[in-house]
């Protein structure tokens, strides 16, 4: 198995590549998607998120208003890092289950948005950074979320910076492009792992540029 941490800012594009490598044969484990399952009503993680932030973060069914959150915690350190430290546990947790579920020779694409913040580089035998500029960013959030520009602002400035994702890259994807060229590059990457697959793993203290 080759475990890949897949990471990038937000806007940069990371989805369409963890989409695009499960087109390819990935084992995909996307932290976003379990965040939301680990916080689903009924759960222990939604309660704990009640319990910091108030019954106000509910939406009328019960469920988590992501957006009032979001609103709530991107703007304020603090805030982000009692929701981090209710959520990533249980991501965690969830994450090694389902991994520990997949095949031996698997490739297993950790999709995870805050790994260069939270220092999980370490965990994987291949590092994956799909990196945009921040205009690219800025205006996707603002263009194809529908954020506001101040919104989009702040969710970019809680991340970590375009060089600090840049610096634990052993693969780095650039998305500043059209899609067929996007494309042809995940493609490239993907024939790279699959190659690593038996032969090679992440040297201790070091990086291998793809």
């Amino acid at each position: 198995m080759l475990k890949v941490g897949l990471t990038g800012g937000i806007g940069a594009g990371k989805s369409e590549v963890s989409r695009l490598l499960v087109e390819c044969g990935a084992v995909l484990i996307d932290a976003d998607r379990i965040a939301r399952e680990v916080v689903a009503p009924g759960t222990p993680g939604l309660a704990a998120v009640v319990d910091a932030f108030g019954k106000d973060v509910l939406a009328p069914d019960g469920s988590l208003d992501r957006p009032k959150l979001g609103s709530i915690v991107f703007a304020d350190p603090e805030k982000l890092a009692v929701l981090n430290s209710i959520v990533h546990p249980l991501v965690g947790a969830r994450s090694r289950e389902l991994e520990t579920a997949a095949p031996e020779d698997a490739v297993v694409v950790h999709d995870v948005p805050l790994l260069t913040e939270n220092g999980l580089a370490p965990l994987y035998d291949v590092v994956v950074v799909v990196d945009a500029s921040a205009e690219t960013q800025l205006d996707r959030l603002v263009r194809l979320r529908g954020m506001t520009e101040d919104d989009a602002r702040a969710r970019m400035a809680a991340q970590a910076t375009r060089e600090k994702r840049r610096e634990i890259a052993d693969v780095l994807i650039d998305n500043d492009v059209p899609l067929p060229e996007l494309e042809r590059r995940v493609r490239e990457v993907w024939a790279g792992l699959v190659r690593r697959t038996h032969t090679e793993r992440r040297p201790a203290g070091g990086s291998a540029q793809e």
